[in-house]
């Protein structure tokens, strides 16, 4: 390569530096020298809008208005990819105080929708004028149905495989056959002799039968930082629920309890049926499902909450003694989402796990695999 050309090629590297630091410092002031122009340029007032405001910083902002907020979404739809849409959304709404507007249906069109727009929009809707709740409603669809394609088959695959291998049988085919347990089974036929075990009886998994062979009852804690964990919670319990073997109860609870399961089959409906924000009364809601029990060795509890309780301590912690000495399993999720670790109660936390009922986030792809545990009465994936 000649001089000029190693020349040119060091020109546009040192351009392109300019460049990224003039994206993130903003501002005439920035020292780099650089102007963009073009896309950079409407990149660039996009991001002022939202993180402009201060001397020597980039400049600009939002205002209140409704029209002005959609024509920034449609520009950050227009030049960044979704994940960094969907988190630019979150600071608007937490930085600038933009909550009241997604009341308004021309900037709810606007939006790109994920999971935590959901949460904003469950914990306004009772406050929506009429005029947006359609809109409202087909936002929350749009990531309900994402949610179900992402998670649906998945989720059916591995407790299908669950409920087949916690029937047992004696007489097995040969691809059914549970080679741990037959062996165990038959240790009294080992042949020194040969170093094998003869095989008198054989132990393998049944089939899952048509009819219900597990109960599942998802306690919810609907708190307003758990609005990720009851999006999720309410579509894995609408997938449950189209599962014939398994009956599933879905209870939501603040410091009162509302049992959706009438409307599990639109998981939407549940999302509308649940009031976020206020206290929590844990023991109240243990109350209710421990109540609705009637196959306790058939019957997993999910109980999805912070733990931050209100209610009575002692009789939460008894309750959950009583349903595991049932012979209930009884799972605690701190959280069901992708956000990381979660903040909660650790004194409550230390104490389930006291009981034998290990407190512990999950993430939504790890949930199909620890409901199977649960289901098979093994230990839990506990991450």
């Amino acid at each position: 390569m000649s001089s000029a050309g190693i020349s040119a090629v060091g020109d546009a590297a040192a351009e392109a530096r300019l460049r990224r630091w003039r994206m993130v410092l903003g501002g005439d002031g920035d020292g780099t020298g650089y102007v963009p122009g073009g896309r950079d340029a409407g990149m660039d007032a996009a991001l002022s809008g939202l993180y402009g405001g201060g001397a020597g910083e980039r400049s600009g902002g939002l205002g209140g208005s409704a029209p002005r907020v959609a024509r920034w979404l449609g520009d950050i739809r227009t030049y960044f990819p979704s994940s960094v849409v969907q988190v630019m959304q979150r600071d608007a709404i937490e930085r600038l105080g933009l909550s009241g507007l997604l009341l308004e249906p021309e900037m709810l069109e606007a939006v790109e929708p994920d999971v935590h727009l959901v949460g904003t929009l469950l914990s306004l809707h009772k406050a929506m004028p009429e005029t947006t709740r359609e809109t409202a409603r087909a936002v929350v669809r749009k990531v309900v149905e994402q949610l179900e394609k992402l998670l649906a088959s998945r989720t059916r695959a591995t407790l299908t495989g669950a409920l087949d291998r916690s029937a047992r049988t004696g007489r097995p085919r040969h691809a059914d056959i549970d080679w741990d347990r037959t062996i165990r089974a038959n240790l009294k036929n080992y042949l020194p002799e040969y170093q094998t075990v003869v095989p008198e009886r054989l132990v393998g998994y049944g089939r899952a039968a048509r009819a219900v062979k597990k109960e599942v009852v998802l306690c919810i804690d609907q708190s307003g930082s758990m609005a990720a964990s009851v999006v999720y919670a309410s579509v894995f319990g609408a997938v449950l629920a189209s599962m014939r073997s398994i009956a599933t109860r879905l209870v939501v609870f603040d410091t009162a309890v509302v049992d959706l399961t009438d409307q599990l089959d639109d998981p939407v409906d549940v999302l509308f049926g649940t009031q976020l924000g206020g206290g929590t009364d844990i023991n109240r809601a243990l109350a209710y499902c421990q109540s609705k029990i009637t196959r306790p060795a058939d019957t997993v509890v999910v109980l999805i909450s912070d733990l931050y309780e209100g209610g009575i301590r002692n009789e939460m912690l008894g309750r959950v003694a009583a349903m595991k000495a049932s012979g209930v399993e009884f799972v605690t999720l701190l959280a069901l989402s992708d956000e990381g670790a979660p903040a909660y109660d650790r004194e409550h936390a230390a104490a389930l796990a006291a009981l034998g009922a290990p407190a512990f986030a999950c993430t939504p792809d790890l949930f199909p695999e620890v409901m199977a545990a649960a289901l098979e009465k093994r230990p839990l994936p506990v991450p």
